[in-house]
């Protein structure tokens, strides 16, 4: 017999235990879609409709032919905070999950590490900051230690760590956060944090270093909260970031330059957009019970090789491009000062936020390199004098003739 529930967060869950109906064939396994009715006057809903199925990350899914369930949630505003780093290629997935969490209607505090006076902070994404607060959302600064003192008073229900690699920088937060009654903690890790696999791509679950600080705070925020998180992003580009990735290529291909690139060019990496990432952290954010205690590579769905990140770069120039392969230690260099990539496979694959949030990717290289090519133009970046001492010791070592 088919039974009816209801709570007072305005829930309503349809279930049938019993029934011989056999569900709906769904793709993926989750399927939601918006009422235009409402629960009551002041409060929109939604409705899903999801299969049973084992719990993640077992590798096989067996659907139920016997349940399903009918569930129409009340939207939840929360109240966030994003503790933001103050340097570095993260900066930019607070400044971005900020604005997507205030387009979405939630309230929005990003605490930036430091000084607001700070001459990082004349950099982007923090020039841009204006544009958190035109939105609603609120900006201060201070010292993670600090963080009582600087948020005296006021209160959360999320909070994202996008500042701290080790448990020394994470742990005040996350105990404060604990101690202030915050529901959801959220922490941004590193893909970085694997161990080297002949089975690539990397995927949740995977073997991770035992000493890497990222993998401390995982540890110690899954004994803390009984409502966690944790995210592995790798390379991003984006409008706002300060990080070079793009920009690498872009510099040595409007110059007419030689773009040196260690091993074969078939080493295949991730590049994703940091839309990608701050849409699977809202997801998080808005299916908290989902979102529960799982770790998930917050990449995009598709790989790219080294040799095509320089074609599409070149592509998005309207340039040509001259590729050349060298190998690091018989040109006499370190390719981790030479090269902004890792000089091996290293990928991973967002298998978690697909099976359980219902995330998809909507990175498409080709055409946000457009984008970040038309930006690197406008900030005058193609006429900055830049030096090219590695490039030149490559290329010397291979014989490759550079324009002058």
């Amino acid at each position: 017999m088919a039974t009816l529930a209801s709570s007072s967060s305005s829930s309503v869950l349809f279930s049938s235990p019993h029934s011989n109906l056999t569900p709906p064939s769904l793709s993926p396994s989750r399927l939601s879609f918006s009422s235009s009715s409402h629960i009551s006057t002041t409060l929109s809903s939604s409705l899903s409709v999801s299969h049973s199925f084992v719990t993640y990350p077992t590798t096989s899914r067996r659907f139920s032919p016997c349940s399903f369930s009918v569930k129409a949630i009340a939207a939840d505003k929360k109240k966030v905070l994003i503790v933001n780093t103050n340097s570095g290629g993260h900066a930019v997935i607070g400044f971005y999950f900020a604005k997507e969490l205030l387009g979405s209607g939630h309230e929005v505090t990003i605490l930036t590490v430091g000084e607001e006076s700070s001459d990082k902070m004349k950099k982007t994404p923090f020039t841009r900051f204006s544009e958190i607060v035109g939105a609603g959302g609120k900006t201060v600064w201070g010292e993670p230690a600090e963080i009582a003192k600087v948020l005296e008073g006021s209160a959360f229900d999320v909070v994202l760590d996008n500042n701290g690699k080790d448990l020394d920088a994470v742990k005040p937060v996350a105990d404060w956060a604990k101690s202030s009654g915050v529901k959801q903690f959220l922490f941004i890790s590193s893909a970085g944090i694997y161990k080297p696999t002949d089975e690539p791509p990397h995927v949740e679950g995977d073997v991770v270093k035992a000493d890497a600080g990222h993998v401390a705070v995982e540890k110690y925020i899954a004994e803390v909260f009984s409502s966690w998180a944790s995210f592995r992003p790798q390379y991003m580009i984006g409008s706002g970031n300060n990080k070079d990735c793009e920009e690498w290529f872009f510099d040595r291909i409007v110059r007419d330059r030689p773009v040196p690139i260690p091993g074969s060019g078939m080493q295949l990496t991730v590049i994703s957009h940091v839309r990608d990432l701050s849409s699977m952290l809202t997801l998080a954010v808005e299916k908290p019970d989902a979102a529960s205690g799982n770790i998930f590579n917050c990449v995009s769905d598709r790989a790219v090789t080294l040799d095509g990140l320089a074609k599409l770069c070149a592509q998005a120039a309207g340039r040509p491009v001259n590729i050349v392969h060298y190998e690091p230690k018989a040109a006499g260099v370190d390719a981790k000062k030479a090269f902004p990539f890792r000089n091996m496979h290293f990928y991973a694959e967002p298998r978690a936020a697909k099976d359980i949030l219902g995330w998809k990717s909507t990175t498409n290289l080709s055409e946000d390199l457009k984008e970040r090519f038309e930006e690197y133009l406008k900030i005058g970046r193609d006429k900055k004098a830049i030096k090219f001492d590695l490039d030149d010791k490559i290329l010397e070592s291979l014989k490759v003739p550079v324009a002058v």
